[in-house]
């Protein structure tokens, strides 16, 4: 994986995978019908807000809080990956 290749450099390779999010551009060209609908199949029953996503982000690029961490995915799915 790229993590692997880049770590003796000491660089990270990490992801941040969220699943609906609410911006402007993803319900732009959408009726009005599946804009409500946005993010309504996820277990919270809503889209992500940006700045629920944006943390995740300034996570991975800290090294007081992430220096150990390369090769992850960290998905943001509303709860969709529980089980039940």
């Amino acid at each position: 994986s790229l993590a692997r290749n880049l770590v003796e450099r000491g660089i990270r390779v990490n992801c941040v995978s969220p699943g609906p999010v609410w911006t402007p551009l993803n319900v732009a060209d959408k009726p009005a019908e599946k804009v409500a609908e946005h993010g309504a199949e996820t277990p919270m029953k809503r889209p992500a807000q940006p700045e629920e996503i944006a943390p995740a982000f300034v996570f991975f690029a800290s090294e007081a809080d992430s220096s150990y961490i390369t090769g992850e995915v960290l998905t943001l799915l509303g709860g969709e990956t529980t089980g039940g």
